[in-house]
């Protein structure tokens, strides 16, 4: 079985190593969601990934409700990704972007419109805001005539991802947002031809992945899913049919790589009563499958890697602490701890101030 050094390839991409980074939402952009030059030190300090996941980047203003996060839809954004991604390639590293559609988890304050979700539903809790924290809101099920504008908005974004001079992009399809209130029976009541069946409820997801495909190259896209549940309320009442379907559907358009976020039995965030559901998805989905949630040792990554379960691991605040993390776990070096209270907090503290082996040495 290959190691965590090993090298991969992952569609047009030769990452180095096994070890990736996974999307982080951090909130350094500005509040017109265009990208700071500080970001572009944090993704450099962590080049060193064999492939950076950006944080999900939205793809328009309707689908991006989170404080402070980039997006993808102007030309101002463009040119502020760009320094960022030719930063990270001088570095000697390869960065994909990921597109993101919130769905139901913005709020008005911050999109200026009433949320579109698959159907007329609200999360449970609170959004993030400029101002705060404030109580999610009724969704909108989005009519069959605008499907078309979303799917231009995925192929404009696609399309500046490769102005911006990204390696690839990966649809953000998991964690309760938008393509996963249409996948998900519990939050998808339609009755049109993106309702009911397990086919339908995936239609979109194939529709974005074939849009997203035919500007990019399916060897540049990959897809983020969160099989056994999430965090925000959204669920399935047969996930191991639907997420082999949709694993299925996916390998048929050739994409990249598929990336899983599964929470373990102790897992920090998400629901962890549904059995993890790579062993299946490995079963139908013939191109690298790569899984993130909880991963913070290098035992445990290796582990599914020799179980020929996943081809490679995401890691997540383990790498945010950590700028250095595959040398750290080649070395066997002690990790930084991440501090929760600095994730958002549009500063250096806790973004690109965790040290380095070589700074702890000098």
């Amino acid at each position: 079985m290959p190691s965590l050094f090993d090298p991969i390839q992952l569609g047009a991409i030769h990452a180095p190593n096994r070890i990736l980074m996974a999307p982080l939402t951090r909130g350094r952009a500005t509040r017109d969601a265009v990208p700071t030059a500080i970001m572009a030190e944090y993704y450099t300090q962590r080049a060193s990934a064999g492939l950076i996941i950006t944080e999900a980047t939205g793809i328009s203003r309707e689908g991006l409700g989170w404080p402070f996060a980039p997006g993808l839809w102007t030309d101002a954004q463009v040119e502020h990704w760009k320094p960022v991604v030719d930063s990270v390639h001088a570095a000697g590293g390869h960065i994909v972007v990921q597109l993101w559609h919130m769905g139901r988890q913005v709020h008005s304050s911050v999109t200026g419109a009433q949320p579109v979700s698959s159907s007329a539903t609200r999360t449970n809790g609170q959004a993030h805001t400029f101002d705060g924290k404030k109580d999610f809101e009724v969704a909108r099920p989005l009519e069959l005539a605008e499907i078309p504008r979303l799917l231009a908005d995925y192929e404009q974004a696609t399309r500046n991802a490769i102005r911006a001079g990204f390696d690839g992009v990966q649809i953000h399809a998991a964690n309760g947002y938008l393509l996963d209130q249409f996948l998900r029976d519990n939050a998808n009541f339609r009755d049109d031809i993106y309702g009911g069946s397990i086919e339908n409820r995936t239609r979109l997801l194939r529709e974005v992945t074939e849009r997203v495909v035919s500007v990019a190259g399916a060897d540049r896209t990959s897809v983020r899913l969160s099989p056994n549940g999430d965090s925000q309320g959204v669920d399935d009442s047969n996930p191991r049919a639907l997420f082999t379907a949709a694993a299925r559907a996916l390998d048929e358009i050739g994409v990249a790589f598929l990336e899983l976020r599964e929470p373990g039995v102790d897992g920090t965030y998400g629901r962890t009563d549904v059995p993890k559901l790579s062993p299946v998805i490995r079963e139908v989905f013939s191109k690298p499958l790569v899984v993130n949630s909880d991963y913070t040792t290098l035992e445990q990554a290796q582990a599914v890697l020799d179980a020929g379960v996943a081809d490679a691991v995401a890691f997540g605040r383990t790498f945010l602490a950590n700028p250095d993390l595959p040398e750290r776990l080649r070395t066997g070096a002690p990790l930084n701890p991440s501090d929760p209270k600095t994730w958002f907090s549009q500063g250096a503290e806790g973004y690109t101030d965790y040290p380095a082996l070589e700074t702890v040495a000098a």
